[in-house]
């Protein structure tokens, strides 16, 4: 009587299905029958794949078929079609039975519906995405910016070498020809290579690969070299050579825009004596933390919980679009498992990136 009970309870709270060893279907419940819009004679007696979604790769079946036809037990998150084409998302359980001599009899299936959930989920990485790239775009126009800044020396130097180059010419100095004439190429080159290093900062690379803490540090400061010089802002460095695994120049994005608002702050205070301190600290061989600490005049007690959230900005709309920290924190939790604060501190703020260590196999870093 009571198992009885025991089984009333789970076929009504649950969304069961029986197939025998080939996938086909024995039993249904009234919950299969309602989530997907088919009567019990329309899948009684038909291959379970009835429901399955055209979106979902044949390797998840083989990996459930591989899973059960072992005599294991088989969980996952399962995209399921809806006879009207709609789509629902079931947790589901799938459990072989077996007889009195160890063979398999049928599999039982026990899900719940989770569409809602998994709906929300999907939703809310669209828009981390969308917010992603509207930070990517912005941090673009950063960059224009930046190389614009890094260009105008150059230019300047190439202007001059294009006059003296004319000038030798009509003096008939072959010497100072020639001298002229390298001063430009090799200005032209540099000028390339700046180029070069910004299209290689924004290659959309998502593959997770060990690199050196210190390397993307650098590349981030070379980033924004003209503009830390024209701001007379001091950087002091105190940089071990981790080795870490994750996307280096994502992490070289996370750490430009807070040197960004670091010298946007020192704008707005009208900070003179300006330093921004750059330094990472091993803890135990577990992570590396990454501190950086500018003396800008620090953010307001009301409003530093709110940094990292999205569209939250202390500047001029013209200036600042309130996605950049929000990126950054998604960058650090996401790409690199790890946690990213800020706190107040002396006359500036302190923002500390903590990233756990894994290895990648022969790392003596930390040995």
């Amino acid at each position: 009587m009571r198992l009885k009970q025991y089984k009333q309870a789970i076929e009504s709270s649950n969304i069961v299905s029986k197939t025998d060893i080939n996938g086909i279907i024995t039993f249904v419940n009234d919950e299969f029958c309602k989530i997907s819009g088919y009567s019990r004679d329309e899948l009684i007696g038909h291959n379970h794949n009835i429901v399955r979604h055209p979106d979902v790769p044949s390797e998840k079946f083989e990996i459930l078929w591989d899973t059960i036809l072992s005599k294991k037990t088989y969980k996952a998150t399962v995209q399921n079609m809806a006879k009207d084409g709609s789509t629902f998302y079931v947790n589901t359980t799938v459990v072989p039975i077996l007889d009195d001599k160890g063979n398999i009899e049928e599999f039982i299936a026990i899900r719940y519906d989770v569409t809602k959930e998994v709906e929300l989920r999907l939703e809310n990485e669209e828009k981390q995405k969308l917010l992603f790239l509207q930070s990517r775009q912005a941090s673009l126009g950063q960059m224009i910016a930046n190389i614009a800044h890094q260009w105008k020396q150059p230019l300047t130097e190439l202007n001059l070498a294009l006059f003296n180059l004319k000038k030798s010419f009509d003096a008939g100095d072959h010497d100072e020809f020639l001298k002229y004439y390298l001063d430009s190429k090799n200005v032209v080159k540099n000028m390339s290579n700046i180029i070069d290093d910004f299209m290689n900062f924004f290659k959309p690379v998502r593959e997770k690969k060990s690199f050196f803490i210190k390397d993307a540090i650098n590349d981030a400061l070379m980033i924004v070299d003209k503009v830390l010089k024209d701001e007379k802002i001091k950087v002091i460095k105190q940089i071990d050579d981790v080795e870490i695994v994750g996307i280096s120049n994502e992490l070289s994005q996370v750490l430009i825009n807070i040197i960004q608002n670091a010298k946007d702050a020192f704008k707005q205070n009208s900070i003179t004596k300006r330093e921004l301190k750059i330094c990472t600290i091993l803890k135990k061989g577990e992570s590396i933390v990454i501190e950086l600490e500018d003396n800008a005049g620090g953010i307001d007690d009301e409003v530093i919980d709110k940094i990292f959230e999205p569209y939250f900005t202390t500047k001029h709309s013209s200036v600042g679009t309130g996605l950049g920290l929000f990126v950054a924190s998604m960058i650090i939790e996401q790409t690199f498992e790890g946690s990213i604060s800020v706190k107040n501190k002396d006359k500036g703020v302190v923002f500390t990136i903590t990233i756990p260590l894994k290895h990648p196999k022969g790392c003596k870093c930390c040995a």
